[in-house]
């Protein structure tokens, strides 16, 4: 039986083997662990669905494979693959005819061997194979049709169907509306920047060092790269948080603890307590609460159409060595702040251990980005795609303004930028969700009901 490359989620398409716990010629049955891969994303080991034998490693620790490829074979206890029966002895050539050398079909199973394996493509939404020449579906997401010559000329000519209105019968895209649709303008040559060769020519050969991407680096590169294309606008707000701080003071002091003394400082847990809140924590909530009071931000972009979302799953951007995930707190507008809290440093821990699962960090609506801790005063996120928002959160500072009377007094404030899709958020919109957020972190009491 084939060993396959499994597939980890709907955007990866490849992962690398860190180590194999089975060696060639090891007997394996149901359960026996066989290697470990890693993605962009998680690590997880790969069990055995079959007794037999690993008779063969395809792809070595170390080493990464497309989702799909074999990357070993299991055979059964006589040496054969698990999959198809012992091939049989080629039949005697009659005698009439002149006999065919036997070296030729003694060395082809040798030469298909050592044959590239080649990979599977495989559509990231469905467990299927997909053909060499797939053009799309014949039916467009917003239920209009297309004939099979009209698909197959728009992927040739790289045109977007979802554009097009049909003239075929009931609406239907046929060949001549591809013919007369215009086509997309090619990039001009050099439009991807220059290559790594012409880049390294700039610089002393032993100047730098180079480092290979990973598979996070690389998928955070495309990513980022397909988010530069959404049109964005930002939003930036100054808010008090004397309220919040002496809140969370509060609430981190009656937290449930089995020791009772000594008794905590303040602002601090008592040791071992049930919880202790962050900063980030109710700002969490607030942004959660707020994409609740404005619901028509609480959507995202789908190429033809924009989703709406019943609940707010908010995203928490993890710092990891080499890179960031962004795992989502689910419902978080029905989390009260301790399992906010509890959540957040869960996803963040298997985060950093690369073992979340792709459902774990996968979808969501907004995010939060926090470099407080890093006493980054204010800066500006790039919005995680599929998102339509993402709010950037700076570091606490005591700050003077004016008061009502005239005098002077200091306040404690932070700085936070809200990042906007234009198509799905105008600035109105984006100005109501902003002052929504500001007005739930300056209230904090709201943030508890």
């Amino acid at each position: 039986m084939d060993v396959l490359m499994p597939q980890l989620g709907e955007t990866v398409a490849e992962g690398k083997i860190t180590k194999w716990f089975k060696s060639a010629g090891e007997t394996v049955k149901p359960g026996d662990n066989l290697f470990e891969i890693e993605t962009d994303k998680v690590s997880m080991e790969v069990p055995s669905i079959t007794t037999g034998t690993l008779s063969e490693i395809r792809v070595s620790a170390g080493e990464v494979a497309p989702v799909g490829a074999v990357v070993g074979v299991i055979a059964d206890g006589a040496g054969v693959s698990a999959r198809a029966p012992a091939a049989a002895p080629p039949p005697k050539a009659p005698p009439a005819k002149p006999a065919m050398p036997a070296a030729p079909f003694a060395a082809a199973p040798a030469a298909q061997a050592r044959q590239p394996v080649q990979p599977v493509k495989l559509d990231p939404f469905f467990e299927v194979r997909t053909p060499d020449h797939n053009f799309g579906p014949a039916k467009l997401p917003g239920g209009t049709f297309v004939t099979p010559l009209a698909r197959r000329l728009a992927g040739e000519a790289g045109i977007d169907l979802s554009r097009l209105r049909g003239s075929g019968p009931h609406g239907r895209i046929v060949a001549r509306d591809i013919e007369d649709a215009p086509r997309p303008s090619r990039p001009p040559a050099g439009a991807d920047g220059p290559s790594a060769a012409e880049i390294k020519a700039l610089y002393a050969p032993d100047s730098y060092e180079e480092v290979p991407l990973d598979g996070m680096r690389r998928t955070i590169a495309a990513r980022l790269t397909q988010a530069a294309t959404v049109p964005t606008f930002y939003l930036m707000a100054d808010v008090v948080i004397d309220r919040l701080m002496a809140l969370r003071e509060e609430a981190n002091a009656s937290a449930p603890s089995p020791l009772p003394y000594p008794p905590p400082l303040a602002g601090e847990g008592k040791e071992g307590a049930a919880f202790k809140l962050s900063v980030n924590d109710f700002v969490v909530r607030a942004l959660a609460l707020a994409l609740q009071r404005v619901p028509a931000a609480n959507a995202i972009w789908a190429g033809d159409r924009i989703l709406r979302f019943k609940h707010s799953d908010i995203g928490v951007a993890v710092a990891l060595e080499g890179g960031l995930i962004t795992p989502v707190i689910r419902g978080a507008e029905a989390k009260s702040l301790s399992a906010i809290s509890a959540a957040v440093k869960d996803l963040s821990t298997r985060a950093r251990n690369k073992k979340l699962q792709p459902s774990e960090y996968q979808g969501g609506s907004s995010a939060i980005s926090n470099l407080g801790m890093h006493n980054v005063r204010e800066f500006t996120a790039i919005i995680n795609p599929p998102h339509s928002t993402i709010l950037a959160v700076g570091a606490a500072r005591r700050q003077a303004v004016e008061k009502e009377d005239g005098g002077v007094a200091f306040v404690s404030m932070i700085s936070i930028t809200l990042s906007c899709d234009h198509r799905v958020l105008d600035g109105a919109l984006g100005a109501e969700l902003l002052a929504a957020i500001k007005a739930l972190i300056e209230q904090p009491v709201s943030l508890l009901v």
